[in-house]
């Protein structure tokens, strides 16, 4: 998406104001629309503004029918007056604010005691924006780590590289390129979506500061295989003395494995995952946003990397790219890891994969459709259409859906599978079995339509996908 830039003449409207939005005469106050791309000349009533901004975000999507996002679009009253009620707390000013940073401290120790951490009272961790943040920040620890072993030669000749499947969230690529990283990528191979051990492990060399495995993809919600990752990373170190550490991004199977596949060895149980993140604002269950980042002990993330500020009122640790955030998000993490526990994660968790195996099977069962997933990792779940449909194909699939507020995804696939188009629905906490019997029933009264169409409407495939991360 292209950055926001300054309005043009033309680009400017006037702002319809219905006489009713005044606060207590209609027929006063109104003479004047205000302007829509520069700041009016004097201010509104409170009621009138905010009629005026609710009006225009009406035209939004619906988050609940939004298939597209794995971010959270439902929490309980509750928390969203707790949530209210710390607005106003700045996340960084912990010395103003101590009860809001221990519960930040608690909320790593929850994590370190799920994730298997050796020492989970004395795991470094921190909160961040969210899973974004988190691994610019694991990846910046993966760097300079390597910096440290590689002082006779870094920076001459010597360029740090990371190693990622061609299927990595795109923050992946960011830090790459802002921290001047080569990244290399394990291209996808025929039924493969996502990363090989072995191949991760033969594009190592001395100059590799990480491989990062992602516990379910956003392409398709599959896991990636951490334990034979670093099985292979092991053999490599055998045999030429490499030693490369792993990050787990867990940015959703993070919040799903440890509840749902207890038996799945994927976290600091392998001595090789030095760093490990989940948004909170996924299946943490947690609105935006709200990322963790956590390292396995204190040599994981060199102590140079942890600013300490006093300006604020006290001697602070932070390790962050930013700096003023709100505390509610975190105040929130904290309600929903008190309300649910391990068993109302497990519920909650389970009762999303279950809507993501049953839906699954019901748009398999229409016939003009092939799984390529099946929800039983992620509740996440990618299709294509079946081979003998050349009527229409999944861009016009995600444009129909539109039509009824359904926001399904379609997109093709990367190296080496660009020959592979698909939708992809997430289910999340929220997108009941009603909502999904719902969804059946709106696809498949659009069938006859699609199969009637002469050839695939959609000419610009690029335009046409809307597959976001």
């Amino acid at each position: 998406m292209p950055l926001h830039k300054g309005s043009q003449k033309h680009q400017e409207r006037p702002m319809s104001v219905n006489p009713f939005f005044g606060e207590a005469n209609p027929v006063a106050g109104m003479a004047e629309a205000p302007p829509t791309h520069r700041l009016p000349d004097g201010p509104l009533p409170p009621m009138t503004a905010y009629q005026l901004v609710r009006d225009e975000l009406m035209l939004d999507g619906n988050a609940r029918l939004n298939l597209a996002t794995f971010v959270t679009t439902w929490m309980e009253p509750q928390a969203g007056v707790l949530m209210a009620e710390c607005d106003d707390k700045n996340m960084i000013d912990k010395d103003e604010y101590p009860r809001t940073a221990e519960l930040e401290r608690r909320c790593v120790a929850m994590l370190a005691d799920l994730w298997n951490a050796p020492d989970p009272a004395n795991t470094i961790g921190c909160s961040t924006t969210g899973s974004s943040e988190a691994c610019m920040l694991a990846g910046m620890a993966l760097k300079r780590r390597w910096m440290k072993r590689s002082t006779d030669r870094y920076p001459g000749s010597a360029r740090p590289n990371l190693i990622m499947g061609i299927n990595v969230q795109v923050c992946w690529e960011k830090f790459c390129n802002f921290w001047e990283v080569e990244p290399r990528f394990v291209p996808m191979e025929g039924d493969r979506y996502h990363l090989d051990a072995q191949a991760a492990a033969d594009l190592c060399d001395e100059n590799t500061i990480g491989v990062v495995a992602i516990l379910g993809s956003t392409f398709d919600g599959s896991y990636e295989p951490v334990a034979d990752l670093c099985a292979a990373l092991d053999v490599l170190q055998e045999r030429t003395g490499i030693d490369v550490p792993v990050h787990v991004d867990g940015a959703s199977g993070g919040m799903i494995a440890p509840f749902l596949d207890e038996d799945l060895v994927w976290d600091f149980r392998l001595p090789r995952v030095a760093s490990i993140n989940t948004s909170g604002h996924k299946y943490g269950l947690v609105y935006p946003g709200v990322g963790w980042a956590l390292w396995r002990e204190k040599e994981a993330l060199p102590e140079e990397l942890v600013f300490r500020v006093n300006y604020l009122g006290g001697d602070m640790p932070t390790f962050a790219l930013n700096f003023s955030r709100p505390g509610a998000q975190v105040v929130a993490q904290y309600y929903t890891f008190l309300r649910l526990g391990r068993d109302g994660y497990r519920a909650v968790q389970q009762a999303s994969r279950d809507v993501a195996t049953g839906l699954a099977e019901r748009v398999e069962a229409l016939g003009d459709f092939r799984l390529l997933t099946r929800g039983d990792e992620l509740p996440v779940f990618a299709f294509t259409t079946a081979d003998h449909v050349t009527a229409y194909d999944v861009f016009d699939v995600s444009r129909r859906l539109r039509e009824n507020g359904w926001l399904v995804p379609a997109y093709t696939f990367p190296a080496n599978r660009e020959d592979l188009s698909v939708l992809r629905v997430v289910c999340r906490n929220g997108f009941s079995k009603d909502l999904a019997d719902l969804f059946v029933e709106d696809l498949s009264r659009l069938l006859p339509e699609l199969r009637r169409q002469p050839h695939p409407l959609t000419h610009d495939k690029g335009a046409a996908t809307s597959f976001h991360h």
